[in-house]
């Protein structure tokens, strides 16, 4: 379900994945970054989103 929402909000899946510092510092550089690119960042995020829910799913052994 988390890696479903990084598809479509990544700094929130980023704060549900348990980093919710990380995810309020990506909130403020994601919407400039959609804003000014036209949207052409918006896979990296996803992919930054990714990686640390399966980090975090390493983590916690699951």
């Amino acid at each position: 379900m988390n890696y479903v929402l990084a598809i479509l909000l990544p700094p929130l899946s980023i704060m549900i994945a348990g980093r919710p510092i990380l995810g309020i510092v990506i909130f403020f550089i994601w919407v400039p970054a959609l804003l000014f690119s036209g949207g052409l960042t918006h896979p990296m995020f996803i992919i930054l989103a990714w990686l640390l829910i399966h980090q975090g799913n390493i983590r916690r052994g699951n």
